[in-house]
């Protein structure tokens, strides 16, 4: 795969350096001399993955790396820093100050180029996430990148898999005060658990014993359940081809023994912050998708949602041979309940008139709100006969018990109308809404409160 990579280093040699390694494996490069430079380029969203130097004049790597992380427009970048610094306080130091990585001078190109493709990977799964997410925010919902600046990455379900007592002990005490930590010994059991518990990241040791511990990695990666979730790898320095392995089939991150606390616990953080940042803008995209679909009032679908559906129902039922019947009703008088008691009350009357009729419909018919008080009903499988008892368990339901309209417990009696048709011969659904409609109009002339059916 390609990406952009913005390279950062104020000394020239070092630039084109890493730009003809990062050219010749089709990557799109380009540079800058400082960290003004770098900023700009990613504010105005230029690259995908930033090689940033530490050590340049005025504002350094750390810096930068800061307040790329700090700003909700460019937060999402990751950042690998390279440096000759080597010490573990300085990759603590550029962990803590949001980096994704750190690569230490002379750089390694295969270990480079494995890091540069995962990151991009990532990163191209948030854009679109991101893109999303960003388009609800024109329809009321909360900015999911605001929110996501807030997060510390602390707290949360880690399962350990390693089958050393001693290096599992040593993990579980190091991350006792920051994290819950389950240990698994077995592989098997650990993908189980992958699948079917509520974990936030797993930590997988490379050195299992009798089984691979990239195949485990590997088949994470591989089911919808546990395919997002953030996997850090334990390491010995001699493991350099397994760890690069690791990151081609979807590792996130990987430490070498001997195992730093602080490191552990930065990394760590770095993955759980990303993480909850890709749920939320998943749950934004889908809390949209739920508005797009579904009526704030009700909480039952919208005419958008039984217009797009209706047509693929009625083509279904005509293939297989089987009855769908359409429901239509309306509440009567439904206007005078605003004029009089205001229009939360006729809002109160719409909700409980939502409920009761989910109460009475079976699971597999679709409920509809179409606007004002009509409402639409298809039902799957049901011949014009059956539909005709259900909509008069609706109607009776409706009229049994009077609406509370207020605070203090005042109550109306409510009636509707409703309208029947059952699919003909011809699979149009414009024609199977318009005979309900039809029946529905009957129904609300010949005296209200009823049910008036128009077979085909």
């Amino acid at each position: 795969m390609t990406a952009r990579i913005l390279v950062v280093d104020d000394v020239l040699p070092n630039l084109k350096l890493l730009e003809a390694r990062l050219t010749a494996e089709y990557f799109d490069v380009i540079t800058a001399t400082n960290g003004i430079e770098a900023l700009a380029a990613c504010r105005k969203d230029e690259c995908d993955v930033v090689l940033l130097d530490v050590m340049m004049p005025g504002m350094d790597g750390f810096e930068v790396c800061r307040r790329l992380k700090q700003d909700a427009s460019t937060a999402h970048i990751p950042v690998v820093m390279v440096t000759a610094l080597d010490q573990p306080a300085n990759r603590l130091k550029g962990l803590e100050a949001g980096a994704d990585d750190f690569l230490t001078k002379p750089i390694d190109e295969v270990a480079l180029i494995a890091r540069v493709r995962s990151l991009a990977r990532l990163k191209m799964v948030l854009d679109e996430l991101r893109t999303r997410a960003l388009t609800s925010v024109s329809l009321g919902m909360p900015d999911p990148l605001a929110l996501a600046l807030a997060e510390d990455g602390l707290g949360g379900r880690l399962l350990l898999v390693d089958d050393r007592a001693a290096s599992a002990d040593q993990i579980m005490f190091a991350l006792r005060d920051k994290y819950v930590v389950e240990v698994e010994s077995d592989p098997q059991e650990a993908l189980v658990l992958a699948i079917g518990g509520q974990y936030d990241l797993f930590i997988v040791s490379l050195t299992l014993r009798g089984f691979d511990a990239l195949r485990l990695c590997s088949q994470i990666r591989s089911f919808e359940r546990s395919r997002q979730l953030p996997l850090l790898c334990l390491a010995e320095v001699e493991d350099r081809p397994r760890v690069l392995r690791a990151l081609d089939i979807g590792v996130n991150d990987f430490l070498n023994r001997p195992i730093d606390r602080n490191e552990l616990i930065a990394r760590i953080r770095t993955q759980l912050r990303r993480k909850r940042y890709a749920d939320r803008l998943r749950d934004n995209v889908q809390a949209s998708i739920e508005l797009a679909v579904v009526d704030p009032l009700t909480g039952i679908n919208n005419r958008r949602y039984f217009e797009t559906h209706l047509g693929a129902l009625v083509s279904q039922a005509a293939d297989r041979g089987r009855p769908l019947s359409l429901m239509i009703l309306d509440i009567d008088y439904f206007k005078g309940v605003n004029d009089t008691y205001g229009h939360e009350a006729g809002d109160r009357v719409l909700k409980a008139v939502a409920e009761r009729v989910r109460k009475v419909i079976r699971v597999p018919d679709l409920v509809c709100r179409l606007g004002g008080e009509e409402f639409v009903i298809v039902m799957l499988d049901t011949a014009i006969e059956c539909a005709a008892k259900i909509a008069e368990r609706v109607r009776s339901e409706i009229e049994r018990d009077r609406f509370i309209v207020s605070d203090d417990g005042s109550r109306i009696a409510i009636t509707v109308s409703i309208g029947l048709a059952e699919r003909g011969h011809d699979v149009e659904p414009e024609g199977l809404f318009r005979r309900a409609d039809r029946a529905l109009y009957r129904s609300k002339t010949s005296g209200r409160n009823r049910v008036c059916a128009d077979a085909a």
